[in-house]
């Protein structure tokens, strides 16, 4: 049995790389979050809906709060170093416990893209969901049109496990979307 480790739920995981802290949403951070997660080329293929006021962000930070509090999955900010400047998030939720499975979401500021930053913060979070909170495999759903994403997730091994027509409802039409697998046996083999 491959058991989640549900002790990381106790206090907020806090995690570091070269350049980047990763720590959990304030109230504070809601104004970058709306930056981020409005900008035209972030939203282009988030299919859900576009933050549009401060207070949308400040409930996207809570309700990724509760589902820390409610042992469902974890979204770190990611921070510049340097600057403590937010520039995205990154998280692993929906959590599958009978499974040992969970699925990874990302986020960068645009102005932050080309720099190795994605990289980064991937290294982290792959690293946490198999070494710390103890996965089997990590999936990710994204938008087929998503290129960036789709390299992303490539330049880490994970696979394409399924391309779903039309399976998803949202602003008024049906949309297809791209599941992506990557299992821990998958990391030893790169080793």
């Amino acid at each position: 049995m491959h058991l989640i480790n549900e002790t990381i739920f106790e206090k907020f995981p806090e995690l570091e790389s070269e350049r980047l802290l990763f720590k959990e949403y304030r109230k504070e951070d809601a104004a970058s979050l709306l930056y981020i997660r409005s900008h035209p080329k972030v939203s282009k293929y988030m299919d859900s809906e576009i933050l549009k006021t401060v207070e949308d962000s400040e409930k996207r930070i809570h309700n990724m709060q509760q589902i820390f509090k409610e042992q469902n999955g974890i979204t770190w900010a990611i921070r510049d170093k340097e600057t403590n400047t937010l520039i995205g998030d990154f998280g692993v939720w929906k959590l599958d416990r009978q499974n040992s499975r969970g699925e990874i979401g990302y986020v960068l500021n645009p102005d932050y893209w080309g720099k190795g930053y994605m990289k980064e913060s991937m290294i982290s979070l792959i690293n946490f969901a198999f070494n710390i909170l103890n996965l089997h495999s990590l999936e990710a759903n994204i938008n087929p049109k998503n290129e960036n994403s789709k390299k992303a997730l490539l330049k880490f091994n994970f696979k394409q496990e399924a391309y779903f027509r039309e399976n998803y409802y949202f602003d008024g039409k049906f949309l297809d979307s791209e599941i992506y697998s990557l299992l821990e046996s998958d990391m030893q083999l790169n080793s």
